[in-house]
């Protein structure tokens, strides 16, 4: 189930936005200024729709702030018409932009078409099962409180996640992720996946199962990317 965060200084709007978008199975936040989003708190959610013109900071300077950490889609929310406007915001980061007003169906369409289309690798972070990976920074975080992994830990993870439903042996975790081609150290990979799991667990999280006599996998239950 994708999340979606709208953000506009119209209340109103926001209510109309909210109402249409959770009919169609979206989870959706709202915000009535960017002043106190960041980066971070951006990762959680598949796509934003960002009102263009704000008192404290527009959607133009949102976008360039946050685009460097933030890969998921931003459809702008305009009442501008000036074609240069609009290019400046796609040219910043933006992927798309809906003139005010516009009907509930085409917010819908777009909506839909983006997240449909969305499937680019992560570059910076991408979210399994409620466990958020920060690739820039080989940190997980699940509702925006870190996990304690090792390094090895997080990488085993990652891994795993990265590819649900893929099965993985012992042996091709240790290669994959540590990159030996010598000896395997399977008890070093059941030690790990092991901690994982406990460390997951705190946070009522238990995405990894064992495939009996071949290895793990990462349910592909819960399943969506941050981008």
């Amino acid at each position: 189930m994708s999340k979606i965060l709208a953000i506009d200084d119209d209340q109103d709007l926001l209510v109309l936005v909210k109402r249409a978008l959770t009919r169609e199975g979206y989870i959706v936040d709202t915000r009535c200024s960017t002043k106190e989003l960041t980066a971070e708190s951006c990762r959680f959610y598949q796509l934003l729709l960002v009102d263009v013109m704000m008192p404290d900071e527009d959607g133009f300077d949102f976008c360039q702030r946050i685009r460097p950490v933030y890969d998921g889609p931003i459809i702008f929310l305009t009442a501008k018409t000036d074609d240069t406007a609009l290019v400046r915001g796609l040219g910043l980061g933006g992927d798309d932009y809906i003139k005010k007003p516009f009907s509930l169906a085409e917010l819908r369409a777009r909506v839909n078409a983006h997240l449909r289309r969305e499937q680019r690798q992560p570059l910076h972070a991408y979210e399994r099962s409620g466990v958020l990976f920060n690739l820039s920074e080989r940190k997980a975080y699940v509702h925006g409180k870190t996990v304690p992994f090792t390094k090895g830990e997080f990488q085993l993870a990652a891994q795993l996640a990265e590819h649900p439903g893929q099965v993985y042996t012992k042996e091709q975790l240790y290669e994959t992720v540590f990159g030996f081609n010598t000896a395997h150290d399977n008890a070093a990979i059941a030690e790990h996946i092991k901690n994982i799991r406990a460390k997951l667990k705190i946070f009522s999280l238990t995405p990894i199962v064992t495939v009996w006599g071949v290895g793990y996998k990462w349910q592909e239950e819960g399943v969506f990317p941050t981008y």
